[in-house]
């Protein structure tokens, strides 16, 4: 799982009742109020990284995250290419909550290029499908454009995550086989939303490999993350995360 912030997801598999294991792709210097620093990882550790774990542990689903920049991303690819997982999950992780960059713009076209073509399901928030799409996203009609653009370029399915569009009604939609699935909630009104992103990916591929189809795995791990937010917890002065661990698995 390449992930930087790799606490949130291993909490995640914990209360999916399934083991995780963390691939360190880059460090952060962060808080609930912003990123102050990023550290990337060689890329060839990296890569070094993920083959070991592939080499010796049965690895039922991977999820990636803030992958940084290009030659990271075309390492977790290469390794990806020769040592198949029966899920993936490329969370495209672009900007954090407190709106900090967190995917440099060389990275994009690797990601886009080498890991989408690998991936069962990619997780864009909106401002990261508006990113990939290059396309401007204000209503669920256009979400429904901006993932038929996704699918264009390669991906099997995608997830858009429908958050930031305003309304006391949340809806993500995904396109898998042709056909869009609308998944829809009352807003829970918070500003403790740090980690959404991160849990919601980690509880999809943590749902594959326990034997759930996509379906079931998305609105299980939705479900888990509407818990998380409703028992957010409340430890800074910014955007906190939400509550893994009273979420339930």
């Amino acid at each position: 799982m390449a992930r930087h912030r790799f606490q949130g997801d291993l909490k995640t598999f914990h209360a999916h009742g399934v083991y995780g294991m963390a691939v360190v792709t880059a460090l952060t210097a962060q808080n609930t109020r912003g990123v102050t620093g990023v550290f990337d990882v060689p890329a060839p550790f990296v890569a070094k990284q993920i083959e070991a774990v592939i080499s010796d542990m049965p690895v039922g689903a991977a999820k990636t995250g803030m992958l940084s920049n290009a030659d990271t991303a075309d390492a977790v690819a290469s390794v990806l290419r020769r040592q198949r997982v029966p899920f993936l999950i490329v969370d495209p992780v672009m900007v954090a909550t407190s709106g900090d960059a967190l995917l440099r713009d060389d990275a994009v076209e690797v990601l886009v290029g080498r890991l989408f073509p690998l991936a069962t399901l990619v997780t864009p928030n909106l401002p990261e499908a508006e990113r990939l799409t290059e396309m401007k996203i204000l209503s669920p009609a256009d979400m429904r454009r901006a993932a038929t653009r996704l699918r264009e370029r390669g991906v099997r399915a995608v997830l858009v995550k429908g958050g930031h569009l305003p309304g006391d009604q949340v809806i993500d939609l995904l396109y898998a086989e042709g056909a869009f699935h609308e998944f829809s909630d009352r807003r829970i009104k918070t500003e403790h939303t740090h980690g959404t992103g991160c849990a919601l990916s980690a509880g999809i591929a943590a749902q594959l490999a326990r034997g759930a189809d996509l379906m079931e795995a998305v609105g299980r791990a939705r479900a888990f993350v509407r818990r998380g937010l409703e028992r957010a917890v409340v430890l800074g002065r910014g955007h906190n995360p939400i509550n893994h661990l009273a979420a339930g698995g």
